[in-house]
Formats: structure tokens, C-alpha cells, sequence
């Protein structure tokens, strides 16, 4: 544990993985470590990051397995019915998710967490049309993009310090001004959306188990709840730099 401590706390390992064209002429197998690593963050990671920036995240640490959001008919195939958890317990680390290798969580093995059939020494990664649709449809992380919006929303008045927030909470930077001109212009077009036609905005709102107290603005809710889905749908959400 201390070594780890020390290796990810080094300059080395904060380089970002961008890299001059002088650099990559110098040293372009990287043996002088004179850029830090780029990789798609694991199943694991992508989940329990969308839930940490949300505040879903439970801290509870130990005790016996628990079964989040899942496909309907997960184990028809086995004539068993998965039975989903509620409260804190779906918000739990995915390291304590119930895994069974004849059903193992979709949404993980589209990320390409392993089998558990046999052991690995490197996981694959890919990256598919499929890893976008579940970002984007999934509950799990639509109710982490409500919720992020909705805390961005007690925090600020101004359009552009929310999205700041989303962006910030999401990927631990500031946004690029051509990135915020983006999601301003998403944000935009949603909010006039969801004004002109509200039942557009039910499944942004409804989505998971948590409830929307009395805030008024629903329409910004959702908005920023779509923003705060394009956000990790993006390279800065899934990728370590």
C-alpha cells in the first residue's frame, strides 16, 4: 500500500499522457517515462466514479454482497428472478456487487470486467458502440447525472457555474472553452425542450430510486441531468490522463 502511495503520488505518474511532437521523437515507447499512462478506466471505476461525483456513492465498508440495478429477466435464463436491492444498498462499491458467472452484471462485462471462469493477468480493453449506450441508458448512471445536477443546482444560480460543477465533479478539471460552449448550447436546447414539452423529461426524473424534493425548476433538473450524461459519455469521464 505504500507503494502504491508513493507511485501515484510522484510527478511521474501526474504527467499527463499528452505528449509534444518533440517529446515523441524522443522517447516514443515512453522508456524514459516522460509521460504519464492513458487507459479506459475499468468497469469497476466508471460506475463507482459517476456515483462518487453524484454523492450516491455509500462509504460502508465490508459485509455480504448486494444486487443494484439490473436488466429485467437477468436469470430468466436460469428460471430465477433477480431480486434488486434497495436504500443505501444499491449505491454500494461495485467491488461488493453479487456476481454470478453464469449471470454476470451486463453493464460490467461491456466494460470488459472478466468472467471470473479462470484467472487473468491484464484485462482487455475495448471500446464499443455498446459501452455509449449503457453511459447513456442505464440507470444507474442517468440517476447519478439527476442527482449531480440537482446538487449542482442547490449550489449555484448561474447556468455556467453548474455546469462548471458537473464538469469539475466528473473529471476532476475544468472544462476547455470549447468544451463549455458545447454544453452550453446542449444545456440550452434541452431546458427549451424539456419548457415546451415536460413529458420529455419524465425518464431524466424518474430514473433510480431517488426522489426529487420540492425544487421547482424541473426543466433545469433535466437539462443539466443530459449535460451531466454527455459529460460521461466523454473522453474526460472514461479515460485516466
Amino acid at each position: 500500500r505504500a507503494m502504491q502511495k508513493l507511485i501515484v503520488t510522484s510527478s511521474t505518474y501526474k504527467q499527463s499522457s499528452h505528449a509534444s511532437p518533440e517529446l515523441l521523437a524522443k522517447d516514443p515507447d515512453n522508456m524514459l517515462l516522460a509521460r504519464g499512462p492513458a487507459f479506459r478506466l475499468t468497469a469497476e471505476m466508471i460506475r463507482d466514479a459517476a456515483l462518487k461525483a453524484s454523492g450516491l456513492l455509500s462509504d460502508k465498508i465490508g459485509g455480504p454482497s448486494v444486487k443494484p440495478y439490473q436488466p429485467d429477466g437477468l436469470w430468466s435464463v436460469n428460471s430465477e428472478v433477480y431480486k434488486q436491492d434497495s436504500g443505501a444498498d444499491v449505491y454500494r462499491r461495485s467491488l461488493y456487487t453479487f456476481w454470478r458467472r453464469t449471470n454476470p452484471p451486463p453493464s460490467m462485462s461491456t466494460f470488459d470486467a472478466p468472467l471470473r471462469a479462470s484467472c487473468i493477468v491484464q484485462r482487455q480493453k475495448t471500446s464499443t458502440p455498446l459501452q455509449s449506450l449503457v453511459l447513456l441508458n442505464d440507470p444507474q448512471f442517468i440517476e447519478a447525472a439527476k442527482v449531480l445536477s440537482v446538487n449542482s443546482l442547490k449550489r449555484y444560480s448561474e447556468i455556467n457555474d453548474r455546469i462548471v460543477y458537473c464538469y469539475r465533479s466528473l473529471t476532476a478539471r475544468k472544462p476547455s472553452a470549447k468544451e463549455m460552449n458545447v454544453l452550453e448550447k446542449l444545456y440550452s436546447s434541452q431546458y427549451e425542450k424539456f419548457k415546451t414539452d415536460p413529458t420529455k423529461m419524465k425518464g431524466w426524473l424518474n430514473a433510480g430510486q431517488y426522489k426529487i424534493g420540492k425544487e421547482k425548476d424541473l426543466p433545469a433538473i433535466a437539462a443539466g441531468a443530459v449535460v451531466a450524461s454527455a459529460i460521461m459519455n466523454s473522453d474526460a469521464f472514461v479515460t485516466k490522463r
